[in-house]
């Protein structure tokens, strides 16, 4: 097991109990787990270890929510994603953790940007990808948010606020956002774990250190599904909106 303090362990527990809460309710909040784990451990040991804790959540998402995924969606964005997978792995090779984040701050800022202004100048409501525009305009943008979502997930775990952006675009209703997406992470984060593997970073030591924090992904898991039992439309949204925003400023200071 890592050695570590007391106020160490705390945080750590916050982090699993802030995984757990953004995979069943809250998707933006996922962004400052990721941050508070990689304050608080090595920067490649944080990427691994909260990879397995967000697995664990996913299990309880597709529980909750697997019969609401829009699979059009899951299906237009898989090529787009698969590349960025692969960008992001040369990218990750390439670069110091500095630029990464800054650049994956960069990123998700303009995909806010771009997500408010999609939806103020949008006609009608539809919950499909017609609420982009044209169908050209849904191909493009399924494109652009599928890259960059494989992108951010493979340097930084960070592919969640992307998703959200794409799935605001959309219009989606919180139990469409939260099946989609549930799908989405579950088969993105299992095909990044022989990655991971290969390149030895699922120590033993991480093993035994999500083990110990699975159970707060699982209470985290668990609020979650019944805080989105309850959250109205235009709140859930907000939410996730200002919580992309905080962890976005966040990886560029």
């Amino acid at each position: 097991m890592i050695a570590l303090e007391p106020g160490a362990w705390a945080l750590l527990g916050l982090a699993a109990l802030i995984a757990g809460l953004g995979k069943t309710a809250l998707p933006g909040s996922s962004t400052i787990a990721v941050v508070i784990l990689a304050s608080v451990l090595p920067a490649r040991t944080s990427t691994a270890a909260m990879l397995l804790l967000f697995i664990v959540g996913d299990v309880f998402a597709l529980i909750a929510y697997r019969r609401h995924a829009d699979w059009r969606t899951l299906l237009r964005l898989a090529p787009a994603v698969v590349a960025g997978l692969l960008v992001g792995a040369v990218f990750l090779a390439l670069s110091t953790d500095g630029i990464v984040r800054r650049t994956i701050g960069v990123i998700l800022l303009a995909m806010i940007a771009l997500t408010l202004w999609r939806r103020r100048h949008a006609a009608g409501s539809a919950v499909d990808a017609d609420a982009l525009g044209t169908r050209a305009s849904a191909r493009i943008a399924a494109a652009g948010y599928g890259t960059l979502a494989g992108f951010t997930t493979m340097v930084a775990n960070s592919g969640g606020p992307v998703m959200s952006m794409y799935f605001l675009a959309t219009r989606a209703p919180v139990k469409v956002f939260l099946g989609t997406s549930a799908w989405f992470f579950a088969i993105v984060n299992l095909t990044k774990v022989p990655f991971l593997a290969g390149i030895g970073l699922l120590t033993p030591e991480v093993l035994l250190l999500d083990l110990a924090l699975a159970p707060m992904v699982v209470i985290g898991a668990l609020i979650g599904i019944r805080i989105a039992r309850r959250i109205p439309q235009r709140l859930f949204d907000r939410l996730v909106i200002g919580l992309t925003i905080a962890g976005s400023v966040y990886l560029l200071l």
